[in-house]
């Protein structure tokens, strides 16, 4: 349960927690609210402090229906904003949020440590290969589909059996390229209806089969908001308590808008962790 980070060994044997940058207009919580440099600097810094261990910058929407941005636009937002952070928290430990191999590449030349792809290698056939030549944490996802289509009409015969399968082929592709620190995240609502989301959280201990890390990015996402008919920005308790059950039943690391209250989550379980 050690991952390595540009040569620093992170435990996920206690969980961490991963805060989320979106530097894209149209994510469907944050879009457009890190524009300039003293904004992106100063969430950055308030995560860190908070107790982030990981923070997670992604440039391309990939919210149900979102726009697809072209590579080099991706290439253009993402690149800067990782040497803004490595220029001003050299210890940072950055995670990509991308799907796109040149966009993985790029940003590790320029500090990132881990590579975050939604489509689990599905969308970019040159991703397992520069993974593997780069040597770092790769985060594993499922997604039915691609985020302009995946939730029209989504159906599994098992949710979780299938992607349980989904995840032993491509971790048996990514060894066979001699890739072997991977993190597993199941993609709530990537291609997944309510029940389905809700199933899978409930299952969560089932993919500790997969001998991988478990991530768990469930953060104001509509699988809790619109189940108490709320909005994006009034699903923070619901994102607490929807963190509680993924750490009982075994996630690793918590992807979260809201690094403080994830953080206190993750100290309280310890407290009853057996």
């Amino acid at each position: 349960m050690t991952i390595n980070c540009k040569g620093t060994l992170v435990d996920l044997t206690t969980p961490k927690v991963m805060g989320i940058l979106n530097i894209t207009p149209d994510s469907f919580f944050d879009g457009g609210k890190y524009k300039n440099e003293s904004d992106i600097l100063s969430q950055v810094e308030k995560m860190l402090l908070d107790g982030a261990t990981f923070i997670d910058v992604g440039a391309y929407s990939s919210r149900p229906g979102a726009k697809h941005i072209p590579e080099e636009e991706e290439l253009k937002r993402i690149v800067p904003v990782i040497n803004l952070l490595v220029q001003n928290f050299p210890e940072i430990i950055i995670s990509v949020d991308t799907f796109r191999s040149k966009i993985a590449q790029e940003t590790i030349n320029a500090g990132a440590a881990i590579v975050n792809d939604i489509s689990g290698g599905k969308m970019d056939a040159n991703m397992f290969a520069t993974v593997a030549k780069l040597q770092v944490p790769y985060i594993l996802m499922h997604m039915l589909g691609t985020p302009q289509n995946m939730q029209k009409n989504p159906i599994y015969k098992d949710v979780t059996k299938e992607i349980i399968s989904f995840f032993a082929e491509q971790i048996y592709k990514l060894h066979q390229l001699k890739l072997n620190d991977i993190i597993i995240d199941v993609g709530f609502g990537f291609g997944k209806t309510n029940a389905h989301n809700f199933k899978i959280l409930k299952n969560l201990e089932l993919f500790k089969s997969l001998d991988a890390p478990i991530l768990a990015g469930i953060s104001r996402k509509s699988m809790l908001y619109k189940t108490l008919d709320i909005s994006a920005q009034e699903a923070l308790n619901a994102t607490t308590s929807a963190n509680t059950i993924a750490l009982l039943n075994g996630a690793n690391i918590l992807r979260v808008h809201d690094v403080k209250e994830a953080v206190e989550a993750v100290k309280i379980v310890n407290q009853v962790s057996f």
